[in-house]
């Protein structure tokens, strides 16, 4: 009895030993935060703002966290809420910036950074498209979907933890996310075509490789 009475009052932890947790815990994640932020304010000021809100009401209701729980999920959901209540209230119109601003935190910047989610070949396809015109196509969904998308494709959350950032059913998450992606691809088509990627993606960006190396081989050839 003893023994369940004391773990039933344990003692919290002190303000010190809490400060202590969310700097070894909470602080790694802060990139991750700020990219995420970047694609719901898509706006570097905004987005530094934005994270060092969400790390202020993180801090203060640090003691409600439960330790060995999903704390990027749970300052994720932070975030999110407010943003829901700050920014998107106030209906500010994104600064205008360069590519070159936010470069590090786009979604298929690089392999760690692909839709993941995608069939294969449009994957294939998306990494011959320059990183700009995705941007702007992300830029383009409504917060809803491009905010599922990031959180699949970029972060590579499971859909489960996505529900729980976003507080909607896992169904919501799985018809916003192929939506999203759906209207990402559609956006993107004409730029595929542009760079000789096509419909097909791989085949067509295959066949033009295939194409390249032909000519190159008959220059040699010609050289020699």
């Amino acid at each position: 009895m003893a023994e369940r009475s004391e773990k039933k009052h344990k003692t919290p932890a002190s303000g010190s030993e809490l400060e202590q947790r969310f700097k070894q815990e909470a602080l790694p994640l802060l990139d991750q935060l700020y990219g995420g932020a970047l694609r719901m304010t898509r706006n570097p000021a905004d987005a530094e703002d934005l994270v060092q809100e969400t790390y202020m009401k993180a801090f203060s209701a640090f003691s409600s966290f439960t330790p060995g729980s999903n704390l990027k999920a749970w300052l994720y959901r932070i975030m999110t809420n407010a943003y829901i209540n700050s920014y998107r209230k106030k209906q500010r119109q994104p600064q205008q910036s360069s590519a070159d601003d936010i470069t590090d935190y786009q979604l298929l910047e690089s392999s760690s950074h692909t839709a993941t989610g995608l069939e294969s070949a449009e994957v294939a396809a998306l990494k011959n498209i320059p990183n700009q015109h995705i941007v702007q196509a992300m830029n383009e969904l409504s917060d809803d979907y491009r905010m599922v998308v990031y959180y699949a494709d970029a972060e590579g959350l499971p859909y489960k933890e996505i529900a729980e950032i976003m507080d909607i059913p896992l169904g919501t998450v799985m018809s916003r996310l192929h939506r999203g992606r759906k209207q990402l691809r559609g956006a993107l088509k004409d730029v595929a075509r542009e760079y000789g990627i096509g419909v097909t993606g791989t085949k067509n960006a295959q066949e033009t490789k295939k194409t390249h190396k032909a000519d190159s081989e008959k220059q040699k050839v010609s050289t020699q």
